[in-house]
């Protein structure tokens, strides 16, 4: 007696373990990208530059309680010293209140260009 034999069909691949594999990495990405928002406008920050340039001529200095100086002049009459037009360079206590300074400003107006110095670690 012949039996017919069942036809056997070949298994395929199940693809299961590589959704898994994806679902993983796609999770793993997830919980590991830092997600920004874009900045609201397209600035392009000052760079500064060290430099062996000459010294330069109006150097306001402002301490920690506000007391200015420009050369041997204090206070109001340092102030008034600043020439019209030009640079003048601000040292400034890194102790100053930024409201200070802020408030000192519009007092510096008359001159074309302000500089903050600073120093370089």
């Amino acid at each position: 007696m012949r039996f017919a034999q069942k036809a056997t069909r070949e298994r395929r691949e199940s693809i299961v373990p590589m959704i898994n594999v994806v679902f993983l990495l796609l999770v793993f990405l997830l919980l590991t990208a830092q997600m920004a928002a874009p900045p609201p406008l397209d600035v392009t920050p000052p760079v500064a530059s060290l430099s062996d340039a000459a010294a330069p001529e109006t150097v306001l200095h402002v301490a920690a309680d506000g007391s200015l100086a420009l050369n041997d002049l204090r206070g109001e009459a340092a102030l008034a010293a600043i020439p019209s037009g030009g640079a003048v360079y601000l040292r400034v206590d890194a102790n100053l209140a930024a409201t200070e300074l802020a408030a000192l400003l519009p007092r510096l107006a008359k001159a074309d260009q302000l500089h903050l110095i600073t120093v370089a670690e």
